[in-house]
Order: structure tokens, then sequence, then C-alpha cells
């Protein structure tokens, strides 16, 4: 009798647990957007105040474009489109799909803007490209997040593709999603380090304020991939199914598994 006491005591108990974990996830997401803006705002202050600003003229004007285009795109943005499927848990999947790729599709664009700013100034300076740990991480992320849309909008776009190829690829498209995160930020990280070491080596060790504040930019990136990530996966924040998916969800078992929509 106690253990039956018990268990039902944790039944009962459960979804208070969860509505009080919903009630702190707007707290956590915004904690997301001002780590993410303070991150923007630094890398633009940073390159604004410290290196001359910004232009499209082969000079290190054109260079500054580049962070500031990569973590607003690759990180922020890349970071918002992921929190959707959290943040809109009441409103039609679809919708918050098109939302998904959409945001997918802005952080594409402006990190398109960044790179092609990048090589511009190297080829306009005569610098090598792609010789440093950052460039090489920086390219094989940018590649597999091209990679990565493009798989996403075919399998979850399109309405002709097969259930069951969905089911298949939805978990890969989640990890590598997160992955990507990781690696954006681990190559942010690595361009704040080459930065700061071209531009002020020599002092760099005598806390001279541009230091502290890539520094502090490096912290805040953690903060949002952290905060990001724990979003993304605790259990209580996660959507729950609605009744379309739900549907969706029975046609496809009916298709495989040779059920009903009446089976259990």
């Amino acid at each position: 009798m106690r253990l039956v006491y018990l268990g039902l005591k944790t039944m009962d108990e459960s979804p208070h647990q969860t509505l009080q974990g919903l009630r702190s996830l707007p707290f956590h997401v915004g904690g997301t957007q001002v780590l993410g803006l303070a991150c923007v705002v630094i890398t633009g202050v940073w390159m604004g105040s410290y290196h001359g600003g910004y232009a499209w003229d082969g000079s290190g004007k054109e260079f500054n474009v580049h962070p500031l285009c990569m973590v607003l795109g690759m990180v922020f943005l890349y970071g918002d489109a992921i929190l959707v499927y959290r943040v809109f848990r009441n409103e039609s999947k679809r919708n918050v799909k098109i939302l998904h790729a959409v945001l997918h599709f802005l952080a594409l664009i402006v990190s398109i803007v960044g790179i092609v700013a990048v090589f511009d100034f190297h080829n306009q300076q005569k610098i090598p490209n792609m010789y440093s740990l950052h460039s090489w991480c920086g390219m094989l992320t940018f590649l597999f997040f091209c990679v990565q849309w493009l798989m996403g909008l075919g399998f979850f776009m399109f309405p002709g593709t097969l259930l069951a190829m969905r089911s298949w690829y939805l978990p890969l498209h989640v990890f590598f999603g997160l992955t990507m995160l990781v690696m954006s930020l681990a190559t942010c990280l690595l361009g704040i380090s080459e930065k700061l070491f071209f531009s002020i080596q020599s002092t760099y060790s005598q806390f001279v304020p541009e230091g502290i504040l890539g520094n502090v930019l490096g912290l805040l990136l953690i903060a949002f991939g952290i905060t990001i990530g724990y979003i993304v996966t605790r259990e209580d924040f996660k959507r729950p199914p609605h009744p379309e998916e739900e549907a969706l969800s029975v046609h496809f078992k009916t298709l495989t598994e040779g059920g009903s929509p009446s089976s259990p």
C-alpha cells in the first residue's frame, strides 16, 4: 500500500512540477536574448571603437564586417532558430517550421556576407586564405550548416517526403543542429583569440581594455550556448504533441506496423 501511495503521489506531482518548469521558460528564453544581443552589440562596439568602424573597401574596415556578421548570423540568429520550437509551443507546427527555416535562411545570408568580407579583405591585402585553425573550423561549420539547412528543407518543408524518412532523419537533425551551434561558438572563441593576438599581442597580458572586452565577449558567447543547450534539452520545455501531429503519428504507425487508428 505504501508503494502504491508513493506512486500516486509522484503521478499527482508531475503535472505540477511541469507547470512550475514552464513558468521559468520565459525567463530562460529572455536570458538567451539578453546574452545574444549583448554578444552582437559588444562585437559591433569592439570593431567600431577599436578598429575604425565598417566599410566595403578592402581595408581593415571591411574585415570588421566579418566578426559582426558571424556572431549575428551563426550564433544569435542560429540560436533563435533552435529555440522557436520551445517558444511557440502552441502554434501550428507548420508555421513554426516556416519560422525555423526563415531564421536559418537569414543566418545563412548574413554569414555569407561575413565570409565574403573576410575573403575580399585577404585578397585585397595579399593575405593568404584558410591557413588558421579558426578559418578551418569556420568553413567546416558553414559547410555543415548549408548541408543541414538544405536537408532540413527537403525532409520537413516539402509535403511529399515520406513520414518514415522524416522520423529517421529528425534525431540526426536535432543532434547536428546543437553540434553546429557548439562548433560556431568554438570558432568564434578561436577568432577572438586570434584577433586579440594580432591586434594587441604586446599589451594583451597587461589587461588592456580591448583585451578585457574580447574576453568578456567570449564568456558571454559561452553563456549563450549553455543557456540554449539547457532550454533545448530540458524535458518539460519540449513542445507538447498537438492533435494534427498525433494524427500523423497514428497514420505513420498504421503504415509501418499494420495497426489501425484505434490501436494503442
